[in-house]
C-alpha cells in the first residue's frame, strides 16, 4: 500500500494528531489541510505564488549543487538517507597542475596532450605558497578526459563527482584512457598556478583518503603545519 504516495497522506495523518493529542497540545484541527497536489486549493496558490515570482524575475528553472544518489538517479534529500541526515555538498575549488614532459612512462601514449593533476582544495587564496604537490604512492588515480579536450587525474571518487557535475561529455560517466598507481607518477614535475616557482613536483603522502577530494593534494607550509 505505502508504493501509492496518495495512501501515506491518509495512514499517517490521523496518528499524527493522536499523538499530539496525547502529549496534551491544543489545537485547532478544523484549520488542518494536506500542503500537496492532493489538495487543488493548495495547489493552486503555491502555483501561482512560483508563476508570479517568475515572472518578476525573482527566481529561475535550473540546476543547483545538492547530494545526488547515483543508485536512485536524483536528488537525495535529508529524509531520503537512513544515515546523513543534515549533510550538504562540500564547495572545493579545483587547482589545475600541469604535467610537464617529458612524462613518464605509464603517461607517454598522452605525450603532446595537456594533463593536468587536479588538486580539490578548501583555501584558494593560499596556491601563492604551493611548494610541492602530494599523491598517494599506492593509490589508484584514473586519466580520463573533460569537455574541454584536457585529461584530469584523479582517483575514481573524485573523477565521478566532477563527472556529475558536467566536467565530462556524459553525465555522471567516466571512461578513463589509462589507470595508474601514485607511484607511477612520483616526482613528476608539475606547473602550478600562482605560486613563485616555475616547477613543483609530486611527493608521497600516506594520510591521503581515496574517498575525499581529488586524491591529489597540492602543498602550502606557510598555511598546513603538517606539510611544514
Amino acid at each position: 500500500k505505502f508504493a501509492d504516495t496518495s495512501y501515506w497522506l491518509e495512514y499517517f495523518p490521523p496518528l499524527s494528531q493522536m499523538d499530539l493529542r496525547s502529549l496534551g497540545v491544543k489545537v485547532d484541527w478544523r484549520r488542518s489541510f494536506i500542503t500537496t497536489d492532493v489538495n487543488p486549493y493548495y495547489d493552486s496558490f503555491v502555483r501561482w505564488h512560483f508563476l508570479t515570482l517568475k515572472q518578476r524575475g525573482k527566481i529561475k528553472f535550473g540546476k543547483r549543487h545538492t547530494i545526488f544518489s547515483p543508485m536512485d538517479n536524483q536528488p537525495s534529500m535529508d529524509h531520503d538517507r537512513a544515515s546523513g541526515e543534515g549533510v550538504g555538498p562540500q564547495e572545493y575549488t579545483l587547482i589545475k597542475l600541469r604535467a610537464i614532459e617529458p612524462f613518464p612512462e605509464k603517461l607517454s601514449t598522452l605525450s603532446g596532450k595537456p594533463v593536468y593533476l587536479v588538486a580539490a582544495t578548501l583555501r584558494p587564496e593560499t596556491m601563492y605558497g604551493q611548494t610541492n604537490c602530494w599523491v598517494h604512492p599506492d593509490l589508484t588515480y584514473e586519466v580520463f578526459k573533460v569537455k574541454d579536450k584536457e585529461f584530469f587525474v584523479s582517483t575514481h571518487h573524485g573523477a565521478i563527482n566532477m563527472a556529475y557535475q558536467e566536467f565530462t561529455d556524459e553525465f555522471g560517466k567516466v571512461n578513463p584512457v589509462l589507470t595508474l598507481k601514485g607511484q607511477d607518477i612520483m616526482g613528476l614535475p608539475l606547473k602550478a598556478p600562482l605560486t613563485s616557482y616555475d616547477i613543483i613536483y609530486t611527493l608521497p603522502m600516506l594520510t591521503i583518503k581515496e574517498e575525499k577530494g581529488t586524491g591529489v593534494v597540492t602543498s602550502v607550509p606557510s598555511d598546513a603545519p603538517d606539510d611544514y
